[in-house]
């Protein structure tokens, strides 16, 4: 009886996680996937009780998404989003990582919560923050421009706004990977270092032929994050929005999701479209996982 008590014990300490899990993530992912394959059907002109009713819709809805022209476009504005933001901030979080590594670096802590902070700011704060001081209207580099006889660039039109939501999430993204990759580097023993100056190398050859090539699975977690990241941005171009013409209610995969069901409220449409960036995530995810794994730990399979 004290035995199986025992055994038991394990379970009641991970079934609160279960459920949370079930829940919050595993019925509302469920319930999507079942609306997606469901849409209203109207009778006659949709009114009285029972005109309009759900029922079965196959695959139409996935076919609809995947042949969306407003869809695979806003696809391709958040590709080229990624291309400029993921090489900057990794590019960043890892100098700044390096730089503090070094030996006669000063002020090493306030340093790392300096770097780390705008992490801590919430994302539709420091969304707003940024696009006030993007408007030549509110914003002090505009008039300091105005007042030497200047003009600034336009960062809410035209290209200027993939510069614009790429900076917001590289002021907030850089700390956290720096974090991990510093603490990568801390992990590495200082015997190594030792060998390598004692056979001459310099700062910077300790730095690109130890350090980078010892934190390379830092850096493909980082590089993971920041993809799904990117693949699913919605809260800097939606905070964005009020504040410029030139962000469509669809600039982002995930903004046409949030404009079919809560806007138009076709929830159907809505869900598969949601399924397909989901399947599309987890396929490229996979897929960068394996690539990872075969080249930086020399996996066969």
């Amino acid at each position: 009886m004290a035995a199986r008590r025992h055994r038991s014990v394990p379970y009641l300490f991970i079934a609160p996680a279960v459920i949370a899990f079930t829940l919050l993530l595993a019925v509302p992912i469920g319930y999507a996937v079942y609306l997606s394959f469901r849409e209203v059907h109207i009778s006659g002109l949709g009114l009285g009780p029972g005109a309009r009713s759900e029922r079965w819709a196959g695959l139409s809805n996935y076919v609809s998404a995947l042949s969306d022209p407003e869809l695979l476009a806003g696809t391709g504005r958040v590709l080229l989003y990624g291309a400029l933001l993921v090489p900057v901030m990794l590019g960043l979080a890892l100098l700044f990582a390096l730089l503090l590594d070094a030996d006669k670096t000063r002020l090493r802590a306030f340093s790392r919560i300096a770097i780390f902070l705008p992490y801590a700011i919430p994302g539709v704060v420091a969304t707003l923050l940024w696009g006030f001081l993007y408007l030549p209207t509110t914003s002090p580099g505009y008039f300091l421009l105005h007042q030497l006889g200047m003009s600034g660039p336009q960062l809410l039109q035209g290209n200027g706004m993939y510069v614009a939501l790429a900076n917001i999430a590289v002021w907030g993204g850089t700390g956290f990977n720096m974090i991990v990759i510093y603490t990568s580097l801390r992990s590495i023993s200082p015997e190594l270092y030792e060998a390598a100056r004692l056979d001459g190398a310099s700062e910077l050859q300790v730095a690109l032929r130890i350090k980078i090539p010892m934190v390379l699975p830092s850096l493909v977690l980082t590089f993971f994050f920041s993809m799904i990241a990117t693949l699913q941005v919605f809260s800097e171009p939606m905070n964005l929005k009020p504040l410029t013409n030139g962000i469509s209610s669809t600039w982002s995969p995930l903004m046409k999701v949030y404009r079919d069901a809560f806007i138009r409220g076709d929830i159907y449409s809505a869900s598969a479209t949601s399924v397909v960036i989901a399947a599309v995530t987890l396929a490229v995810s996979f897929g960068f996982l394996k690539l990872a794994g075969r080249r930086a730990y020399g996996e066969d399979q």
